[in-house]
């Protein structure tokens, strides 16, 4: 996934693109707005990182742009303004989430996967991996012809898996994806396991592959 961070505090960029790198995205930086502009005229990005305060301009002036060339890619706002006007405008515009600074790093990692993710699958009324059929509206998942009988959240992670099909994913993360940055990872870990354990026994028992692979010491990885 390809990801251009526009925000004019160096710090900022680097702390970003040094938590978002290992987690397998493609991060360009801008720092003012006419860089920002010059890029997006010539480049394909899946989602965008848009400070409002920018040196040259308002970071609104790139949403705007974004929505005028009907874009495709996923708008997050970072900014300092907490002013309910700021947010309401930027979310009018077409951005699709908002985050105030300062904010934790895993909490914006969470929601960039949760919007591509969207993104990926929006208007999908069914995704196939494998034996299996997903049906993401109805919360639905059907392998070989056998509906599985899945909790919420057994279904919450299923679909996280098969939208990150081949990359390793951190417990870290499924914890955020699960819970949010508030989460107790100490406890959210241990429902992690469980919850995999359970899905993976009900796949199991539907006659599935092993799909989900252990990587010690690090997380899982879906397979097809």
């Amino acid at each position: 996934m390809k990801l251009l961070i526009i925000e004019d505090d160096p710090e900022i960029q680097d702390s970003i693109v040094a938590y978002l790198d290992p987690e397998g995205y493609e991060c360009d930086q801008s720092y003012d707005l006419n860089n920002a502009l010059a890029k997006i005229g010539s480049n394909d990005f899946d989602c965008f990182l848009i400070d409002l305060n920018l040196p040259d301009g308002n970071g609104i002036e790139i949403i705007k742009k974004l929505k005028k060339q009907q874009k495709q890619s996923g708008i997050i706002v970072i900014t300092a303004r907490d002013a309910i006007e700021d947010r309401v405008k930027a979310l009018e515009l077409g951005a699709d989430d908002y985050l105030v600074k300062p904010f934790n790093l895993s909490e914006l990692n969470a929601r960039i996967k949760s919007l591509i993710r969207r993104i990926q699958f929006q208007g999908s009324q069914q995704i196939s991996a494998g034996d299996l059929q997903i049906y993401p509206e109805h919360f639905k998942a059907i392998l070989k012809g056998k509906t599985l009988e899945l909790t919420k959240k057994e279904f919450e992670i299923l679909l996280f898996f098969v939208s990150n099909s081949g990359r390793v994913i951190a417990k870290e993360s499924l914890a955020d994806q699960l819970w949010g940055e508030d989460s107790d990872f100490s406890y959210s870990f241990d429902f992690v396991y469980a919850q995999i354990k359970n899905l993976r026994k009900k796949l199991k028992e539907a006659g599935a592959k092993e799909y989900i692979q252990t990587i010690y010491g690090v997380g899982y990885k879906f397979e097809n």
